[in-house]
């Protein structure tokens, strides 16, 4: 039980750093269960049968399932880690389709290349969570190409 202990405070000391501090408490809860690789290290963090996030094997990160973005996104307020996109470009991002740069109309300026993103609408309605693909400034100055790698919409849920 103390490894569960242990491994319950690192991965919420990774969400914090990740997604800002006081987020990996909300975001795994106690209770929270694991699932291992073969060499023991947290692959996937659970709660209530439903996967919260995933760690990626080449940098520890997490990314996130639509539960686990929903929490990030009650607990963030502003533009903080958002994409937002055009309402023609919604339904599609909703389903789970990439998200372009020439749909979207605003982004948190701080956020970098290859971060986990929680990509919204106009109203900050939670569409989708993914991984950034190119930085604000380029995303601002192209009208064409792929900005966000959806991982799942809400609708492909």
């Amino acid at each position: 039980m103390n490894c569960d202990v242990e491994r319950l405070s690192r991965v919420r000391m990774i969400a914090d750093y990740q997604f800002g501090k006081g987020t990996g408490k909300e975001l795994f809860p106690e209770g929270s269960t694991f699932q291992l690789s073969r060499t023991k290290r947290v692959r996937q963090v659970l709660h209530s049968g439903k996967r919260i996030a995933t760690a990626r094997a080449k940098d520890g990160f997490f990314t996130l399932s639509i539960e686990g973005a929903s929490v990030i996104h009650k607990l963030l307020s502003g533009k903080k880690l958002r994409v937002v996109v055009s309402d023609d470009a919604s339904p599609f991002v909703e389903a789970g389709k990439t998200a372009f740069a020439k749909h979207v109309i605003d982004i948190d300026p701080e956020l970098r290349a290859g971060e986990e993103v929680l990509i919204t609408d106009k109203n900050d309605r939670l569409l989708a969570t993914g991984q950034l693909l190119l930085s604000p400034a380029e995303i601002r100055d192209l009208d064409s190409g792929a900005a966000v790698d959806v991982r799942a919409g809400i609708a492909s849920k």
